[in-house]
């Protein structure tokens, strides 16, 4: 029978698969319920509900893959056999013990994930024999403590995530031994404090995160010895209000992110120290204003971020110094507007984010509109919110035939300049006006004969409307005092003179206090010729005030000496409150004999 020539290839061909098949189930034994790869070395047993580690795993496997099961314990060489493994998932299981040297023997594990099991404790001597592990992920468990040199013997270990645990305590010598670790996770635990000691001891540690911790203050000198430390990342710690100064000193971070924190405002000496720090993130904290020449020794500052603040004002010279500024985002703030003013450079400004902010659009962000097109606004077009003529616009909307009409600002000015020359008592209430226009509203200053300013609150306050108070006015309050009416279009001033005389006889002094409750200490109003012609150098008054306090005193001493006295007649034991007396009455004639009768009464004492 004549076979054609392809059909004998097709037969040899399938001669070469099952002996290739036979070859693999001979060479590579495949666990029941699991799936084998040769080609890469792999064993997966995920999700297959085992409760203990499959047996006939085969010595060659790289990557073995048990996630997702219900494995309870692990005893000691667990995994012994399995010298070639390098990676090893055990995540999402019920794990609640491992036994000391269960891993014993993977002397090649490059990757251990345990992460989502019901992990309390980790004994020391677990991680036996990992030497070569890089990426441990022990997350999501019960741990409450790491104990001394637990990770001792895992000298490479590069990353470390121990986040979501219960941890309450870090051992001081819980990271000796992780002498190259670069990355290490610690969040949403129960720590209360930094645990700095432990921490100093990962002198390669570069990057630094900690998130979800119940700390308020972060305390001095909080990361010493982390001098590679270059990434530090503080999230969502809703009770941390304060860095104290020289709580990260000694760092040379070049990435800082303090988010979702409760800061009230930007910890200036804290940063001061940063000079490497290139991005700096505080976002979504209760942050509202950016102070003047506050960030100027952030000499390398590049990206600056406070998204979803309270930001209401960004002062002049804000950013003065960082000659390599690119980035600015500061959306979903309360920003009526920034101006060019704050920046070093505003040539050098890449990306600025300005949106979800009630922008008032004049002429102080006309700078803005004029490089609409150069400035990368991340896809977030800024809006006028605040100007009829603008409102609910995006800056690209606009054409520059409106900039002239829309972006403007009216120079603040003195609405009424009448002469304001005030010559008062001592102790008089002065007011001085100061009504302005302008746009935008201008701010008002009140300055002192001293030049120093004046604030809303004390004997000298500036109200809301501008007007000036001088309360209880004092001679020393005497001077030219200067109202500066002030917007980013200009400036305008008047002065106001108070001259305040001296009256010390007739002054009364302010009501700071009830005087209802003082005793004046003048005499009452009465004739200076009775007085003169009084015999007596006492009034009646005068004499029975004595009296009853001499009366008084003499009362006291005799009441003291009665309560001495009762004391001290219980000190000396039980009073006998009856007597016997015996007695020898005399003779009739007034003479007594020896066989005379003696007589006995009985005396009670009341």
């Amino acid at each position: 029978m004549f076979v054609p020539c392809h059909q004998k290839l097709v037969s040899a061909f399938l001669l070469l698969y099952c002996l290739h098949l036979s070859a693999f189930d001979f060479l590579w034994p495949c666990p029941q319920k699991c799936i084998c790869r040769q080609d890469t070395l792999e064993v997966n047993c995920s999700s297959k509900h085992l409760t203990v580690v499959p047996e006939g795993l085969h010595i060659s496997a790289r990557r073995l893959n048990l996630s997702g099961n219900r494995l309870k314990t692990l005893i000691r060489r667990q995994f012994y056999g399995l010298t070639q493994l390098e990676e090893l998932d055990l995540s999402g299981n019920i794990i609640s013990m491992i036994e000391v040297e269960a891993f014993q023997g993977l002397k090649y594990l490059r990757i251990l994930k345990i992460k989502n099991n019901r992990l309390k404790i980790i004994p020391v001597g677990v991680f036996s024999g990992l030497s070569s592990l890089l990426s441990l992920d022990i997350s999501k468990n019960e741990i409450l403590v790491f104990l001394d040199y637990t990770f001792q013997e895992m000298v490479n270990l590069r990353e470390l995530n121990a986040g979501e645990n219960d941890l309450v305590f870090i051992s001081q010598r819980a990271f000796v031994g992780l002498q190259s670790l670069q990355e290490l996770n610690v969040d949403h635990s129960n720590l209360t404090s930094i645990p700095t000691d432990a921490f100093s001891q990962l002198q390669s540690l570069s990057k630094l995160r900690l998130r979800r911790l119940n700390i308020n203050v972060l305390p001095n000198y909080a990361f010493r010895r982390l001098h590679q430390l270059r990434t530090l990342q503080i999230l969502q710690w809703p009770s941390l209000e304060t860095l104290n100064s020289n709580s990260l000193v000694n760092l040379n971070i070049t990435s800082l992110v303090i988010s979702n924190c409760n800061l009230s405002a930007i910890p200036y000496a804290s940063l001061r120290h940063l000079t490497h720090l290139i991005y700096l993130d505080l976002s979504y904290n209760p942050i509202t204003s950016i102070e003047s020449n506050k960030l100027g020794e952030l000499l390398r500052l590049q990206e600056f971020h406070l998204v979803g603040g309270k930001l209401l004002r960004i002062e002049p010279g804000a950013f003065r110094c960082l000659a390599h500024f690119k980035l600015l985002n500061v959306s979903s703030n309360r920003l009526t507007t920034l101006e060019e003013s704050a920046f070093h450079a505003v040539g050098n400004l890449q990306i600025l984010r300005l949106d979800r902010n009630p922008l008032t659009c004049d002429c102080r962000l006309l700078w803005v509109m004029r490089r609409r097109f150069r400035l990368n606004f991340d896809g977030r077009q800024p809006t006028c919110s605040a100007h009829e003529r603008g409102r609910r616009r995006e800056f690209r909307d606009f054409s520059e035939a409106e900039f002239s009409k829309v972006f403007i600002c009216r120079q603040a000015g003195i609405l009424e300049r009448k002469l304001q020359d005030v010559m008062v008592d001592e102790g008089t209430n002065v007011q001085f006006e100061c009504k302005v226009d302008g746009y935008p509203q201008p701010s008002i200053t009140w300055l002192s004969p001293q030049q120093t300013p004046f604030s809303s609150v004390g004997r000298i306050r500036v109200h809301a409307n501008g007007t000036l108070e001088v309360r209880y006015a004092q001679v020393q309050d005497t001077g030219t005092y200067l109202c500066i009416a002030s917007n980013a279009a200009g400036n305008d001033n008047i002065s106001a003179s108070l001259h305040v005389r001296s009256s010390s006889r007739n002054y009364t002094p302010p009501n700071f206090f009830d005087e209802s409750l003082v005793e004046t200490s003048l005499p009452p109003s009465t004739n200076s010729s009775a007085q003169l012609s009084s015999p007596f150098p006492f009034d009646a008054k005068t004499i029975v005030i004595a009296t009853t306090m001499g009366f008084l005193s003499f009362l006291s001493s005799v009441v003291i000496c009665f309560v001495f006295m009762f004391l001290w007649s219980q000190s000396k034991g039980q009073i006998k409150h009856t007597a016997t007396i015996d007695f020898v009455p005399r003779s009739s004639m007034g003479g007594g004999g020896e066989g005379g009768d003696t007589g006995r009464f009985t005396m009670k004492l009341i």
